[in-house]
């Protein structure tokens, strides 16, 4: 065998093995979907982590194959005004899910244990106020019905940097590389520290942290997947047998001679 293309077989294999788990794994998914449904259960599932952790990919992994009315993703962006105003928590309230449904927030209240104490946009006696108060809240919402499941992706320096070098050579990533990354690429200690005093205040028996390893993204979402559909226990939902009906050949015509001459796009491909 040749040697050069070694590698890339055994990269292909990797592929071949992780697309396969991952398949076997969205179909558990799509049966936690209709036991959610069928037992009206109220589920958010919170992603935090440094930039370029692999949140986004994780979640796409989580949502791909699954009914976006069931899975439902939350990625708010920087508060408006009239959110300032508000109860710090009250924009986040409004999406939490109805019965049947799971609710994943890309980021969420912990923007203010996070990248708002780091970056200075809260003030140290509003940080301190939401790690006093975040746990009970938390607590009335668990207590409330609600399964709430933390994920805090870690990711390693080198591995983080070179996403953000990948970000900023590929044009196709560049529009993941915002202003507020580059600036939190050298407050990495800032960062770790508001890490560590956000798991230990409020990383309850109630409502634990799960830390997953990032450095390898294929893992990750595969670990966190298997981890998540462990944490809703399910059983597969029997479902009815569907046939299409044969069509109604009733009041038919030639339904494509009214289109001519109207404006399809060019088939280029």
């Amino acid at each position: 065998m040749d040697k050069q293309a070694e590698p890339q077989d055994k990269k292909s294999t990797k592929r071949k093995a992780y697309e396969k788990e991952l398949r076997r794994l969205q179909g558990e998914l799509c049966k936690l979907q209709d036991w959610l449904k069928y037992k009206g259960l109220r589920v958010i599932v919170v992603f935090e982590g440094r930039d370029a952790a692999g949140k986004g990919g994780t979640i796409r992994a989580i949502t791909e194959r699954v009914s976006p009315r069931v899975f439902r993703l939350v990625a708010l962006p920087a508060p408006s005004d009239r959110e300032k105003s508000q109860m710090y928590l009250q924009r986040y309230i409004q999406h939490f899910p109805a019965a049947g449904e799971i609710v994943i927030f890309d980021r969420s209240w912990y923007n203010r244990a996070g990248v708002e104490r780091v970056m200075g946009f809260c003030t140290e006696e509003q940080y301190r106020q939401f790690l006093k108060l975040c746990p009970t809240v938390e607590k009335y919402m668990v207590d409330g019905g609600i399964i709430l499941i933390k994920y805090w992706l870690e990711v390693g320096k080198e591995e983080q940097e070179r996403r953000f070098e990948a970000r900023i050579k590929d044009p196709l990533r560049q529009w993941k590389l915002s202003p507020m990354d580059v600036g939190s690429f050298d407050r990495w200690y800032e960062y770790s520290r508001a890490r560590d005093e956000m798991l230990k205040a409020t990383d309850t028996k109630h409502a634990p942290w799960y830390l997953v390893r990032s450095d390898d993204k294929r893992k990750a979402r595969l670990n966190c997947i298997s981890h998540l559909l462990s944490m809703v226990p399910y059983k597969k939902i029997p479902r009815e047998k569907v046939e299409l009906p044969k069509r109604s050949e009733k009041h038919s015509y030639d339904d494509q001679k009214p289109l001519k001459g109207r404006r399809f796009i060019p088939e280029k491909y």
